[in-house]
């Protein structure tokens, strides 16, 4: 049985990771028979839609216009009136089934959830970060991880300028967080949020979310990258793949190869590129940068690499570059931080170590070094069996319409 999905992003483009999880739900439900409808924000770079005339227009905070336009998207981003506009007439015209929400903070506006409320639409929404306890979505503060917000202490995100440094901005997203809490717009109006990791729903549980209101279903890979099989065989150096910014670690990383005198090759851009580039020649480390790298450039560089290495600092999700590796048959090494630890098997599918600490992490990079060429690929072999097993498009799927049915969705019996 099918029925229409109203699928809710701020983007309509594969702008990061929670962009390519929400246009990869709806091609899937898609191709199952149901009519996905997207509700977005307009932007120079969305694929396109029939229904983009519905989506609401750009805010890009900061970016654009003088004070009086700043201050008007100011407004938007707490509680846009626009998008609750555009998707009453978007929901007049496709009658939604079930409405599934992705990011919508700073941009879309959590203003929509009383509407579909209102108008009887079960709401879902999949907890891509940490936005829902802690103003400062990466539950990040200059100093590192920081919970100091955590019991309502939201005036922490100002005092310590946690977004960007910026009083402004910090300011913003402390307004936007007591105002959203006063209306309890997340609280009262979403049926089930979905959690991608059992470390984010514990998280969420420990700030104060009730735990029957969480459910747990991972993320996914795509079944074609894992019966990719490229002529490539396993190279001498280890890999980074992903944004070149401060909490990724990639300076322990550098730091952590030049100790164990391992070969690194970083696929990626991103604002600490330049230091991270000074930092390989002041380490004298044996580093490689790639510049970013997609599709099947980036594949080819995965599967001839010893092994994916995620040197995270911060509570990172569920990070699909993990699965993705494993669907490619390479092992991992990743940090003991955040979701990423519940998807390491150690010594099976790759190797944990300690996040900040660039000894530990040469250890690591040192232990997966000594193992051989054959044992490397084996590890590889179970992470893709586990891939296919657990973080398939198919156990996606059917567990995300399981819940939908959950939610008594009539049209899906």
């Amino acid at each position: 049985m099918s029925g229409t999905l109203l699928a809710i992003n701020n983007y309509h483009y594969r702008r990061g990771g929670a962009d390519a999880i929400f246009l990869d739900q709806m091609e899937m439900f898609a191709r199952s028979g149901w009519n996905a409808v997207p509700f977005s924000m307009q932007h120079p770079d969305n694929l396109p839609s029939q229904w983009s005339p519905y989506f609401v227009p750009e805010i890009e905070f900061g970016r654009q216009g003088g004070l009086m336009t700043k201050i008007g998207h100011g407004l938007e981003i707490i509680y846009s009136r626009k998008a609750r506009q555009s998707l009453a007439a978007l929901i007049d015209q496709v009658r939604p089934d079930v409405a599934h929400a992705h990011n919508v903070y700073h941009h879309i506006s959590p203003a929509i959830f009383p509407l579909l409320k209102k108008k009887g639409i079960p709401t879902v929404m999949t907890v891509h970060d940490l936005k829902l306890a802690c103003p400062s979505y990466k539950m990040l503060a200059p100093d590192g991880v920081c919970e100091r917000c955590k019991g309502g202490r939201i005036y922490n995100v100002l005092l310590h300028r946690c977004m960007k440094g910026s009083i402004a901005l910090s300011g913003l997203v402390m307004v936007e967080t007591a105002v959203h809490r006063a209306l309890r717009l997340y609280r009262d109006h979403i049926d089930k949020l979905v959690v991608p990791s059992r470390f984010y729903r514990q998280k969420l549980i420990e700030w104060g979310w009730p735990d029957d209101k969480l459910v747990y279903i991972p993320n996914f890979v795509d079944h074609a990258i894992s019966e990719q099989r490229f002529a490539v065989e396993e190279g001498d150096y280890f890999l980074f793949a992903g944004r070149l910014a401060p909490e990724k670690g990639v300076d322990t990383l550098i730091r952590a190869a030049a100790r164990s005198g391992q070969r690194l090759r970083v696929a990626g851009t991103g604002p600490e590129e330049a230091e991270l580039r000074a930092l390989a020649q002041i380490e004298n480390a044996d580093v490689e940068f790639l510049g970013y790298l997609s599709g099947q450039a980036l594949h080819e560089t995965v599967a001839g690499a010893k092994a994916l290495v995620l040197p995270s600092e911060w509570y990172e999700n569920a990070p699909v570059s993990i699965l993705e590796a494993y669907a490619l048959g390479r092992p991992v090494i990743g940090t003991d931080i955040g979701g990423i630890p519940e998807l390491i098997k150690p010594g099976e599918t790759g190797l944990i170590a300690a996040p900040g600490d660039p000894d530990d992490l040469a250890g690591a990079l040192n232990a997966m070094n000594q193992f051989s060429a054959s044992e490397r690929k084996e590890m590889g072999e179970r992470g893709r069996a586990w891939v296919n097993q657990e973080f398939s498009r198919g156990a996606f799927f059917k567990r995300t319409l399981d819940l939908y049915r959950r939610l008594g969705i009539s049209s899906l019996g």
